[in-house]
């Protein structure tokens, strides 16, 4: 029963191309391994319960590079022309796909997916020790598949003991990650494109959901308004990752996905939720009162939120760095917390101790691309902070949460948790923002939620 995500649409383009985009990224690959060889495995099948399997996703390296979206393994030698990149892959097969549907197969490998030489999976152990051997070194992510690391390992151990007469084998392990990372965190047109597509369907189900709110609607009802419109996109679309619905008190809960609770008359609701497209992730979060209308205490924390989110987004501009973008961001949050009587003491004493993290306790940033928390550094080896640059993609996303219990604080405070989140694109002179096809302005929201209620 397992079902096969479709790929971006670029996974479309035809073999050879020249505007295949996979095939620039091989190469860029290429260029920075040496004289290595690089494996890939695709991600696993994983089996949800007895015979049912959980929807397959592709790795998102492994997708990168190679566009497929099956299992299936990736060899790149570029000592080896005519195994320059080469596909291992599951082979066609009648009764299998009657039950599961269509495979590549060998020949679509090579045909729409542009493989140099393509084997069944079958062949695997009987090819490739032959195509690492001619190498330096391997390009692998040791732990991604323990078949995969048993296998390299016995050979290296092999290659060890004969190098001093045969002058063959390779002797280093490099993590792929080293170049993959570095060239995934600044976005291709193409991906930009899919991205902005994500962002633009996630912007659709948070206007929905708060469209559909109303007192005592279900958390759980809220986020089938949210999952049915990501699905109702077509067979690119889908969760980024698991909607989170939290109301009241909940709301304080960073990951809270149990979505099980009504949202009370005069309670706060905070959604945090991205559309998938085409592998791609959008990732917003918006709150809103379940009523329509903000209580004086929950206007109070929103709006400081919301100038805490205005600020980041204003900083964004190539040079700047992500934890320039977060310290601010603390220190205005502390410099509210004060104001409001929820902390005591001086806003930058509190900003860079541990104090805040009491009521702010995560980052206000991360990458976003194939996946939700994406692949790149955010520091230099020597421990600088990296400076953005044009087509870099990231979240602006703070927040205050202020748990129920929190009885040293003015109870009209207590339980209430706001995150506002928006996704930027660094351009060449600022940013771009992604996510604003859903408004963040207080009297927006509150003319906007329960619209279709009834």
């Amino acid at each position: 029963m397992a079902t096969i995500l479709a790929g971006t649409p670029e996974t479309r383009t035809p073999a050879g191309a020249p505007d295949d985009p996979r095939a620039r990224r091989r190469e860029r690959f290429l260029e920075r391994m040496g004289r290595g060889v690089a494996v890939l495995c695709s991600a696993p099948e994983l089996i949800k319960s007895r015979d049912t399997e959980v929807l397959y996703r592709q790795d998102s390296d492994f997708f990168y590079l190679t566009g497929f979206s099956e299992p299936g393994v990736a060899v790149l030698t570029p000592h080896d022309g005519r195994h320059r990149f080469t596909l291992f892959v599951r082979p066609r097969d009648p009764e299998r796909e009657t039950w599961n549907g269509p495979r590549a197969g060998v020949e679509g490998a090579t045909e729409r997916f542009g493989a140099d030489a393509a084997y069944p999976l079958a062949e695997l152990d009987a090819r490739l020790k032959a195509l690492l051997e001619p190498a330096d070194a391997i390009w692998y992510a040791l732990g991604s598949n323990e078949k995969m690391d048993r296998r390299l390992v016995s050979w290296i151990r092999e290659w060890r003991l004969r190098r001093a007469r045969s002058g063959k084998g390779p002797s280093d392990v490099m993590d792929p990650a080293g170049i993959l990372d570095a060239m995934r965190v600044v976005k291709e047109p193409e991906e930009i494109g899919a991205i902005r597509r994500a962002c633009e369907l996630s912007a659709q189900a948070h206007v929905r959901a708060m469209r559909a709110a109303r007192p005592g609607i279900g958390e759980w009802e809220l986020a089938n308004v949210i999952d049915s419109t990501f699905r109702a996109a077509g067979p690119d679309a889908g969760p980024a990752y698991p909607t989170i619905v939290g109301s009241g008190a909940n709301a304080t809960i960073l990951h809270y996905v149990l979505n099980a609770e009504r949202a009370d008359d005069g309670a706060l609701v905070l959604i945090d939720a991205g559309a998938e497209w085409g592998m791609y992730c959008g990732d917003i979060t918006r709150t809103f009162p379940a009523n329509g209308r903000f209580t004086a205490p929950q206007r109070r924390v929103y709006d400081a939120v919301l100038r805490a989110e205005e600020q980041a987004i204003a900083m964004v501009r190539p040079g700047v760095t992500i934890a320039a973008i977060h310290e601010a961001t603390r220190l205005l949050l502390a410099r509210e917390l004060v104001e409001m009587g929820v902390l005591q003491g001086d806003p930058e004493t509190i900003a860079e101790g541990e104090e805040i993290k009491r009521f702010y306790m995560h980052q206000t940033s991360h990458w976003l691309g194939l996946d939700v928390h994406d692949a790149g550094d955010y520091r230099a080896r020597g421990g600088d902070w990296l400076p953005l640059a044009a087509g870099m993609v990231f979240t602006i996303e703070p927040g205050l949460y202020i748990p129920a219990a929190a009885d040293d604080v003015p109870a009209e405070y207590r339980g209430i948790g706001v995150r506002i989140e928006d996704d930027v694109l660094v351009t060449e002179d600022g940013c771009e923002v992604l996510t604003r096809g859903v408004p963040v302005a207080p009297e927006e929201i509150e003319a906007l939620v329960g619209a279709d209620a009834g």
